[in-house]
């Protein structure tokens, strides 16, 4: 109780040198922790840190003062929770010496909404672990891999092993809703945070025993259409033949926006899209990928997209457009006779390399325009957007990363793509000058903004130790 009473203040390796305690090795410390660190996950799971929701802002809060708090615990020097005009971000800071290089660790704590809450097994906000999994919302996106960082760090300075870097800590709660204030809290705070490298944890593996370096993300476009048509429902059998029912219109103007070959039809919309390499095709290949598997993962009848590609070149090499939502008319049970006045799609665009949102968000609005027919009035709302982001892995750091990680995981990482977008990996890269390094521990199936999200409990363990070790291997990369 003594050392568990002294942690807030002190950080376990003061508390070891302290009460003079032999120092455990790394491998045995986090073996002879892992219990409590699977419990203090379940206590920051429990938290509904969900940042879009403003009734949840005091709980979004209260996790901010949580992973303050345990960074300090960790060991961390410095932990404070700095306000924005949003939800306030964490700082940590850790000086080995002014001549070792510096790394900045982000990622946030706020989490998706949790709907359709009927659909989860077990509540989202209680963590249960079934089958060797921790199911609950944030457990994998991202609050599990924020706390192997934590765990990392705390294991790396309580066993007295050398820590050869310095440490920066960026905490966020508003990536779930596009990192609102992030980019403005970096330029301020620029000089305070310079670091040699950023190392990011928010993105997957490809398996549980094959680690993985995530070197491209693609970016987004997120967009709303309404088109309105007369000034209120009317009866289907009354006017319906004589007026331009806003539903259908709807409906040409999606089916309009995609051929036959399950490509956009949006002018100019491939021009800059970045070709593979033949390092990337050899990625590729070395991937145990079965698209079969994947199909029975997802529960789809069948796989399907852009034809001449295969699901991964989908994913994450091919950029895409999707309908994310659909709202006109009576949607409630039983039947309503109702031609509607407006109807309304979320649709987004996942960009890749070197395709510019402005430009694809100006083309796609034009395009629905052309699409619309007589008869109906349309608009096209924009909402938050991002550039792709691709690594230069001839930097030494993707060297030193993928030493350590073979250490960790006994096996080379493979270097993959992500299909999902971190629109701040850019901005992170070009305030500071530094490489990015994603490394990230979510599986496929892993349910991230779907009910029943869920973290493999050995790949936290053995993430943990991965990232200790990391954290050892990067100074000979910068």
């Amino acid at each position: 109780d003594g050392i568990r009473d002294s942690v807030a203040s002190r950080g376990l390796g003061d508390v070891y040198k302290r009460q003079n305690i032999r120092m455990p090795d790394l491998t045995a410390y986090i073996d002879g922790q892992i219990s409590r660190f699977q419990k203090e996950l379940c206590d920051f799971l429990r938290i509904p840190s969900i940042s879009t929701n403003p009734s949840h802002a005091g709980e979004v809060r209260k996790c901010a003062e949580w992973v303050a708090n345990h960074l300090h615990a960790a060991g961390i020097e410095k932990s404070e929770v700095i306000e924005t005009d949003g939800h306030p971000i964490v700082l940590g800071e850790h000086r080995i010496s002014e001549d070792a290089p510096t790394v900045l660790v982000y990622g946030h704590y706020d989490v998706q909404p949790s709907e359709p809450d009927d659909l989860w097994t077990s509540p989202p906000f209680e963590p249960t672990v079934r089958d060797g999994r921790l199911f609950a919302r944030g457990s994998v996106d991202d609050k599990g891999q924020v706390h192997m960082h934590l765990k990392a760090i705390e294991a790396r300075l309580a066993s007295n092993v050398d820590m050869p870097v310095n440490l920066k800590l960026v905490i966020e709660g508003e990536e779930e809703v596009g990192s609102k204030h992030l980019g403005a809290f970096l330029d301020k705070n620029a000089e305070r945070l310079a670091c040699d490298a950023v190392f990011i944890s928010d993105t997957g593996m490809f398996s549980p025993d094959l680690p993985c370096i995530t070197t491209g993300l693609r970016g987004i476009v997120y967009t709303e259409i309404n088109v309105y048509g007369p000034a209120s429902d009317l009866h289907s059998g009354s006017y319906g033949g004589a007026v331009v029912n806003p539903a259908n219109a709807l409906a040409t103007i999606l089916d309009g926006l995609k051929d036959d070959r399950g490509q956009a039809t949006v002018p100019g919309y491939y021009d800059s899209v970045r070709p593979m390499t033949e390092r990337e095709r050899a990625d590729l290949i070395r991937l145990p990928m079965d698209e079969e598997t994947l199909r029975e993962t997802v529960g789809a009848v069948a796989l399907g997209g852009e034809e001449g590609f295969s699901a991964l070149e989908r994913m994450w090499y091919r950029p895409t457009l999707d309908v994310n939502g659909l709202l006109s008319g009576f949607t409630d049970e039983g039947s309503k006779t109702v031609l509607p006045s407006q109807a309304m799609a979320k649709v987004s665009m996942r960009l890749v390399p070197d395709q510019d949102p402005d430009q694809v968000v100006e083309a796609f609005e034009k395009r629905v325009h052309e699409l619309a027919p007589e008869g109906v009035t349309v608009e096209v709302k924009r909402f938050h957007g991002g550039a792709p982001w691709v690594a230069d892995t001839t930097h030494p750091i993707f060297d030193a990363a993928s030493k350590a990680l073979e250490r960790g995981f006994g096996a080379p990482p493979a270097f993959i793509r992500e299909g999902g977008s971190i629109p701040i990996v850019q901005v992170f890269e070009d305030v500071f000058d530094a490489p990015a390094l994603l490394i990230g521990f979510a599986l496929p199936g892993s349910n991230m903004h779907a009910p029943n999200e869920w973290l493999d409990l050995s790949v936290y363990r053995k993430g943990i130790e991965a990232l200790a070790n990391l954290y050892g291997g990067l100074a000979a990369g910068l």
